[in-house]
């Protein structure tokens, strides 16, 4: 999750401006709890927690969904944000440079799936369900959401770094969730991340998120579809590769060949993956951040030479 110093960010502050919402948080990194659960482990009762977990939500925080329990229907919360970076502003209004490439995601260069699949654009699905040939349809470019069960969709991106000019990091950010049978918060999916052929990592996705409509998420969706995803962002820098500030791997930005003029990016579920939970993929127009995939590469200018 990424804050500023805007009004934007302040949701997020005030849901952290709280030591009883800060011990949810620490309660549901261990495990998904449903409201009562949580009541008992911070002695509140359940109104009390209910609007402490709303505050959360609000936030993207936390996920909720209803579920069957023993007594009726129970809201299961689940933890929706790994890590927080905030960005200053900095001395004197300086920005880093960078080049931002947004794709697409109907953009994708290849793709080897099975189902369950699909695409849609912000108008219409795309042939239809769990037909991997769809994948191919002239409307795909215009995709707004993607998913698979598993196997890897690839992209292209240019590199318009020039020869003075100094990489320092490259940032990947998606919307991106597991791909579940209609939807369930909580259905782990290993994701694999490569990058110009080497392998960055792979990270767990908690689940496929269908308790409530996305914000961009188109009117005429059906609601037992994939409503939404987390916004993540894969770093690679001299130091190792982060995932929302966390280490994925050692893979370093020298390993990956970032001066090559094309970068390929991929996103996989492998065959091996021990938790074989899809992909979902959402871009504009669909999810709650309304962006497509983006690839950032940050630079420093080289001194002149001084010969």
């Amino acid at each position: 999750m990424k804050l500023d110093l805007s009004e934007k960010s302040l949701p997020v502050y005030e849901a952290l401006a709280s030591p009883v919402r800060l011990h949810i948080l620490r309660l549901l990194a261990e495990r998904p709890m449903n409201v009562k659960e949580l009541a008992a482990a911070v002695h509140l009762s359940s109104a009390i927690m209910t609007m402490h977990v709303r505050k959360l939500a609000e936030a993207d925080l936390v996920t909720t969904q209803m579920a069957p329990g023993k007594s009726g229907l129970q809201k299961i919360c689940s933890l929706a944000a790994s890590s927080a970076e905030i960005i200053f502003p900095t001395t004197g209004g300086s920005v880093r440079k960078s080049y931002r490439t947004e794709i697409p995601i109907g953009q994708y260069s290849d793709f080897h799936i099975e189902p369950t699949c699909g695409l849609a654009t912000t108008g219409k699905i795309i042939g239809s369900f769990d037909d991997p040939r769809y994948f191919w349809d002239q409307d795909r470019a215009n995709a707004a959401i993607l998913w698979f069960g598993k196997g890897f969709i690839e992209y292209k991106a240019p590199n318009f770094l020039l020869s003075s000019q100094q990489p320092q990091e490259l940032m990947l950010t998606m919307e991106i969730a597991s791909e579940a049978p209609a939807t369930n918060n909580n259905y782990p999916s290993d994701i694999t991340f490569t990058f110009n052929e080497c392998l960055l990592g792979t990270w767990t996705s908690p689940g496929d998120y269908g308790d409530r409509k996305g914000k961009f998420t188109p009117d005429w969706w059906p609601e037992s579809i994939n409503q939404y995803g987390l916004l993540k962002q894969l770093r690679i820098t001299e130091e190792g590769t982060y995932m929302d500030g966390l280490k994925l791997s050692d893979v370093k930005l020298s390993d990956v060949d970032i001066l090559r003029k094309q970068w390929t990016i991929r996103l996989s579920v492998e065959e091996d993956a021990l938790h074989q939970g899809g992909l979902t993929l959402f871009g504009k127009g669909f999810g709650n951040y309304n962006e497509h995939l983006v690839a950032e590469l940050f630079y420093s200018e080289r001194a002149p030479d001084a010969r």
